[in-house]
């Protein structure tokens, strides 16, 4: 996967949180077991990026049974479904929950957040700026 990446909302700055610190082997199968069916993504150098919007489109994405945010990595570590190589970057779709401070889930993925990361605002067009 090509892209550009915008240094300026991907840097170090933000809320800085901790991943697993479990190796990939246990946090991939602490993952699974708490995800019976969707499919894992281990990654590194992770960033949430919650989307700055209004309480309508707040209630609109509650609605719909997901939360605004988003999940940003520099680093695949390991995608189950082969989906990413290892080394690559990913950016998942919207987000539904954030558990155990280390499992980042979508409709269809659980990203498993590996070591530090951080955590910050970001708008709707900045997030989808990435690719």
């Amino acid at each position: 996967m090509v892209g550009v990446v915008d240094e300026g909302l991907l840097g170090g700055s933000g809320a800085p949180l901790t991943g697993s610190e479990l190796s990939l082997e246990d946090a991939m199968t602490a993952a699974r077991t708490r995800y019976k069916r969707l499919p894992l993504c281990a990654v590194e150098e992770w960033i949430i990026l919650d989307a700055i919007v209004t309480d309508r489109e707040r209630a609109k994405v509650a609605a719909a049974g997901c939360q605004p945010m988003f999940m940003f990595a520099h680093k695949v570590v390991d995608d189950e479904q082969r989906r990413f190589e290892p080394g690559q970057w990913v950016r998942s779709s919207i987000g539904t929950a954030f558990n155990d401070g280390f499992l980042f889930e979508t409709r269809n993925s659980v990203y498993v957040l590996l070591g530090p990361g951080h955590r910050k605002s970001a708008t709707i067009k900045e997030i989808f700026s990435l690719f």
